[in-house]
């Protein structure tokens, strides 16, 4: 067995097994998994030796005591946050410095060893450094999940953290303004990086936002009317046909849901317990819609998300229900589950829970940072939406009430506050680059077209979420590749500017 083999057996029981919660949280779950894994793959091929040889120098894991409130010094509270630093190819003194954003989910060593800011920063010789978001893994403290701490939890104390991270790298590293920093970041962290540049261009010289919903947007029924697009974009194996299965099948099972006689349902769909009234009904219809959702945002990152074997399954199937069926199925051994939980309970159970992770995706974080800041819910209740209309606005607005106590006269000014404070999809910055692929349903709250003759979008064909931000491959789209190329040429464009400017 090879030694990169072997180590990836090693790494696959830490990244964890999915237990019984489903939907997108379990996507996610999963996706997170197999970045690290891709990441693992990647770094190993590179250096071409197992972890621990006496010619490898791992990157330095260490944590930072910040202010849990940067805007409040008389509240003396400090939590410790997570971060890492790898000098492999910095070029001392004066090489660059590239910062890997962190966001709603626990970082590891591989955010410095591998992906497209790796592979920049051997070109350009940069110091990486990455930081690990505050409240997500192991940067929390043990308390940090209740009610009464969660609420330093926000994007502007993130940008906070950064900026501190900026200050504590510089010293430790005698950084000067010799030292141009340059962030990434991809989906919530990719606007983080634009707003890191954005509010702090003093600090950072340039941005990479990858994916990034920079618009908060309450009801995001734009989401669904992407998958839709998708769903029928032939150039990732949709269809018309396969579109109109889609929308078919949804319709069969509200009729199902309508009568209220919904045993079969439970036994077809591999339900782990009875459906019991419409909040479990609602619960039913977002998870099997959750599965065409993933299939297009993540298109092509793992067997389970993949349009064009999706369509194909609901194509080829006897009927529009037994195609949806065999897709369930297909998504049941691809997350690694026996039955789907579609309690109402549960998931308030989950997101009312207060007992800390490592690692994964933080689902209450997340979920809070909704009601307080972003909105983005996907909803269902237009004509372009090919799911269940059981998916409203209200349903998801709901669970800040129950979980959080915030009301949703609270959510919405809070969605239209964040727009105001950052400029939403015109946030009149400088150079800044937005990546987006015309797959990924979040591109409908970036920005799409450029903005200033520094401020520009690169929009990427037949691509999902973030699709630019992983190691290059050979078998990258032509689209992926001449994008991946111009990113690059930017950066050096923008490097040797700062370096005439100093």
């Amino acid at each position: 067995m090879t030694s990169l083999w072997l180590f990836l057996l090693i790494l696959l029981p830490l990244l964890g097994e999915a237990d019984g919660a489903w939907n997108q949280r379990q996507i996610r779950k999963k996706i997170h998994q197999l970045r690290e894994i891709q990441n693992f793959k990647s770094f190993y091929s590179r250096i071409g030796l197992p972890k621990g040889a006496p010619s490898y120098v791992p990157p330095v894991e260490g944590f930072l005591t910040q202010p849990l409130d940067h805007f409040n010094r008389r509240n003396n509270a400090t939590y410790k946050q997570r971060y890492w630093v790898n000098e492999e190819f910095w070029q001392r003194p004066g090489g660059p410095v590239f910062l890997y954003i962190g966001g709603e989910s626990s970082e590891s060593e591989y955010s410095v060893l591998a992906g497209e800011h790796v592979e920049l920063a051997q070109k350009h010789r940069a110091l990486l450094v990455s930081l690990e978001h505050r409240y997500y893994g192991a940067s929390i403290n043990p308390d940090g999940l209740t009610l009464e701490a969660i609420r330093f939890l926000s994007s502007q104390q993130a940008l906070a953290d950064l900026a501190s991270f900026h200050l504590f790298i510089s010293q430790k590293y005698n950084l000067t303004r010799n030292n141009t920093w340059i962030c990434f970041g991809g989906s919530y962290p990719g606007s983080l990086s634009a707003w890191f540049r954005l509010k702090f261009p003093h600090l950072v010289y340039a941005a990479v936002a990858s994916s990034a919903p920079v618009r908060a947007e309450l009801d995001f029924t734009d989401y669904n009317k992407v998958v839709a697009q998708s769903l029928s974009d032939a150039v990732i194996g949709g269809s018309a046909k396969c579109l109109d299965r889609v929308r078919e099948s949804f319709r069969v099972v509200d009729s199902v849901l309508q009568t209220g006689n919904v045993t079969q349902l439970e036994k077809d769909f591999f339900s782990c317990a009875p459906l019991h009234g419409p909040d479990d009904y609602t619960e039913f219809v977002s998870n099997l819609a959750d599965i065409f959702m993933g299939a297009v945002q993540y298109n092509m990152e793992s067997a389970g998300c993949d349009v064009r074997k999706i369509c194909q399954s609901m194509i080829s199937a006897k009927s529009a229900y037994e195609g949806l069926r065999i897709v369930n199925s297909m998504h049941i051994e691809f997350i690694g589950l026996k039955c789907v939980e579609n309690s109402h309970e549960e998931t308030l159970s989950d997101l009312r829970n207060t007992e800390l992770s490592p690692t994964g995706v933080g689902e209450r974080q997340w979920y809070y940072q909704t009601c307080t800041e972003f909105g983005y819910y996907q909803t269902c209740e237009v004509s372009s939406c090919p799911f269940s209309p059981l998916l409203t606005l209200n349903s998801q607005l709901d669970l800040c009430t129950q979980v959080f106590q915030i009301p949703t006269t609270s959510v919405r000014q809070s969605v239209q506050f964040t727009n105001e404070f950052y400029g939403a999809d015109h946030p009149k910055s400088s150079r800044i680059i937005f990546v987006n692929g015309d797959v990924d349903p979040w591109h409908a709250l970036s920005v799409l077209k450029n903005e200033s003759r520094s401020e520009i979008a690169i929009f990427i064909n037949g691509t999902a979420h973030c699709a630019n931000m992983g190691p290059s491959r050979p078998t990258d789209p032509l689209s992926l590749q001449k994008a991946r190329e111009e990113i690059a040429d930017k950066i050096s464009s923008w490097l040797q500017s700062a370096q005439l400017a100093v």
